[in-house]
């Protein structure tokens, strides 16, 4: 499971989604998490929770929410089974209400990590899943999340402008290898790994956080703030953290984000605030250590 950071990032992840399904009602989850999602590809049930309510800065640079601090939770329902599974942002003090909240409920908490170093305040990111009734298991998410400050509403949100940002996103995609999206300021890139990923005998789609995600927020002067996470096998974990250090970006964080996951994975988190042609040279190089799916 995932953010991204993406997502993303919120997983907000950079992958499309369409309206609601005809075939698949989940107006009753939406309401019962107390926010609507959408169905993203591979038929998840995708929602969003940004942190607005908080205001980070890490390095000088303001975090907007779509670079890091995109809680979201995602279902999926297959063979009369829903599960669900999530990546939520909290504050220090939030951590220990919502998790118990969370187990009194019938979740399961699967990681707790940081994802940077020296934001100020720090966030830190619990992952959890859950199997039933999907209405269920949205009120169980709602009941831990109400012990937050995570912003929930059921109004729909104002449609956006549409966005330019102070950044060259074709050079992006052009020496990433991906087509990036543009949400809330932030360039979301997602790139799925070439084997299908799955946990406890269901598949996890790139929507469920098994992609690499990188953000991108620009700082001005052809500079950008970068994030996100990459998602590797054992043997590409080494790889890719020299890979990245040697182009100047700072890994903060290793760890997995599911517990029965098939291929094990791991999930390197990094940062770095610089030249956005540079900085995407260097993740182009991370991804070149990496099993990635071709188009």
């Amino acid at each position: 499971m995932r953010k991204t950071m993406m997502s993303l990032a919120a997983l907000c992840l950079a992958f499309p989604v369409s309206a609601m399904a005809a075939d698949a009602d989940w107006t009753a989850v939406g309401a019962a998490l107390g926010k609507p999602g959408v169905v993203a590809p591979g038929d998840v049930y995708h929602v969003g929770m940004p942190r607005t309510d908080l205001h980070v800065v890490l390095d000088g640079v303001d975090i907007r929410p779509t670079l890091a601090l995109g809680s979201w939770v995602a279902f999926q329902s297959k063979g009369g089974m829903s599960m669900v599974m999530g990546d939520i942002v909290l504050t220090e003090n939030e951590v220990g209400p919502v998790m118990k909240k969370f187990l009194d409920n019938g979740l399961e908490i699967t990681a707790l990590h940081n994802h940077l170093f020296r934001a100020r305040p720090a966030t830190f990111y619990m992952h959890v899943i859950g199997h039933g009734d999907p209405v269920k298991l949205a009120t169980a998410l709602h009941d831990g999340l109400a012990l937050s400050a995570t912003p929930l509403s059921m109004t729909p949100p104002r449609a956006a402008a549409p966005q330019k940002l102070d950044l060259d996103t074709a050079m992006i995609d052009r020496i990433l290898g991906g087509k990036g999206t543009v949400v809330g300021g932030v360039y979301q890139v997602g790139i799925k790994r070439a084997e299908t990923v799955m946990d406890g005998g269901m598949a996890i789609p790139s929507t469920m956080g098994s992609a690499e995600a990188m953000n991108f927020q620009p700082t001005g002067n052809g500079k950008s703030a970068i994030t996100g996470d990459l998602v590797l096998t054992a043997a590409e974990v080494n790889p890719v953290l020299r890979a990245l250090r040697s182009n100047g970006i700072e890994v903060t964080a290793l760890h997995n984000h599911m517990l029965d996951d098939e291929p094990r994975l791991f999930f390197m988190h990094f940062w770095a605030n610089g030249d956005a042609a540079k900085l995407a040279g260097g993740l182009r190089a991370a991804l070149d250590k990496i099993s990635l799916a071709r188009s």
